[in-house]
């Protein structure tokens, strides 16, 4: 019994020796192209602020231009799955990063709304594929009992961009505005874009696609990660689901997932996207002073995801977690709504929305995983994912159109709330077991 319970504990410290080493060579490297990714994404919310005078900007034309974006993602998103899966990490990391960089830092060029919604749509066409490849990659290191803190950790890359976009990009805003005939807009796009491209090139170099092609783990450790990826049950149906991955598109539970994701993408853009022009109608605000104060809801959101993922993983729970994450969020957004005209009153609602949407999706990333067999997930996670980023098409256009016809945010945003709230709810009708590790055997 004795050397039982040695063997037991040798081997769970192998396996946290293994994964921690995993950890420290991936996961600081993809939450850095993340928060690249995401500076790039979101940088128009700060660029506005002088580029919708310059390119005579209604708030109608900013809504599509920002929402293009996700057009181009939804089209080409399963595409790049598939490509990854056959050419490797590696490649398409690579690939990705250059394109995008190169395409972000051409927006500096745009003279009017049509050209800029054209490189935005250019813009999710280069990146389609980018964070769903990594959630995939993700499942080739880590069994399901870690793939909650490990996409709870990537999706930090999030809120680090979230943190500091604001504070760079105003310290590019103003004071660059003017410096060789360009305006600060110009400057940021420039400089925010073309890092990834660098980056792009290190990643080809830098990632390994594979636990086996690793020559940085010693042959224990690579058989440690075989081992436990082998061990669970989703690996296991892998060979009676092989030929049967393209059943995801006949499978009604794949798009209430992405309905899930969907709600609560159109919350967290309604935030990217606007919550820089809402702080800048108080006056008291300069276009200096909206970055650093966009960093405070990031900061908490920082705490709140990654608490929240290690406790659901903990629980193996996914469903309440998720939907508990989604009802704060709306009534963050409720909050926001009735503002008395209150800036600190304002970035409290600003605070309580982004944190419980943040904390939501590597929640809803554990439970997605739960759900799809390794085969599955190679155009699972691509279709739920593409299907979930047009939350970030729709809801900046409606916020755009309900101010440009009401003058106010109000409607949309309660619209949006809604939408949040029946998300949750959708969630909790779909994973109706006691623990998602035992829950319906979805899209296999």
């Amino acid at each position: 019994m004795n050397s039982l319970l040695l063997d037991s504990d040798a081997e769970r410290r192998a396996d946290s020796a293994a994964y921690r080493k995993v950890t420290r060579r991936l996961i600081p490297f993809l939450i850095f192209c993340y928060m690249l990714a995401f500076i790039d994404r979101i940088n128009i919310g700060f660029a506005q602020l002088q580029m919708k005078h310059d390119l005579s900007l209604s708030d109608t034309a900013y809504g599509l231009a920002s929402s293009a974006f996700f057009i181009g993602y939804l089209l080409f998103e399963v595409p790049s799955n598939l490509l990854l899966q056959k050419i490797g990490a590696r490649k398409t990391l690579c690939r990705i990063m250059l394109c995008w960089g190169v395409i972000s830092a051409s927006t500096m060029f745009v003279h009017t709304p049509a050209q800029f919604l054209f490189v935005r749509f250019l813009l999710g066409v280069f990146e389609a594929g980018f964070a769903p490849g990594i959630l995939l990659y993700l499942t080739y290191w880590y069994p399901p009992e870690r793939q909650g803190r490990a996409v709870g950790m990537f999706t930090t890359g999030t809120l680090i961009a979230g943190l500091i976009a604001g504070p760079i990009s105003s310290s590019i805003l103003v004071p660059l505005d003017g410096v060789y005939g360009l305006r600060g807009w110009q400057w940021l796009f420039l400089l925010e874009g073309l890092p990834s491209t660098l980056v792009g090139i290190a990643a080809f170099f830098y990632i390994t696609d594979r636990p086996a092609d690793a020559a940085w783990l010693s042959a224990g450790e690579k058989a440690v990660i075989e081992r436990n990826n082998s061990a669970s049950l989703e690996k296991r149906s892998e060979a009676r689901s092989a030929t049967r991955w393209y059943t995801v598109f006949r499978d009604p539970r794949a798009f209430i997932l992405a309905f899930c994701l969907f709600t609560a993408q159109a919350g967290s853009y309604v935030i990217f996207f606007w919550m820089p022009q809402i702080l800048k109608g108080f006056r008291e605000v300069t276009i200096s002073q909206v970055g650093f104060y966009t960093m405070i809801p990031y900061l908490a959101a920082m705490v709140t995801m990654i608490l929240w993922g290690k406790r659901s993983d903990s629980k193996l729970e996914r469903r309440w977690h998720f939907a508990i994450a989604l009802f704060c969020a709306a009534g963050g957004f409720l909050m926001i709504v009735a503002n008395p005209g209150s800036l600190a009153f304002t970035m409290i609602a600003f605070t309580i929305s982004i944190s419980a949407i943040l904390a939501s999706i590597p929640v809803f990333w554990g439970a997605v995983f739960s759900a799809l067999s390794p085969a599955a997930r190679v155009a699972g996670i691509a279709l739920i994912a593409s299907l979930g980023s047009l939350g970030g098409l729709f809801s900046p256009t409606l916020i755009g159109f309900v101010r440009d016809t009401t003058g106010k945010a109000d409607l949309g945003l309660y619209i949006v709330t809604a939408l949040m709230t029946c998300g949750g709810a959708a969630m909790l009708w779909l994973l109706r077991t006691r623990r998602d590790g035992a829950a319906i055997q979805a899209l296999t």
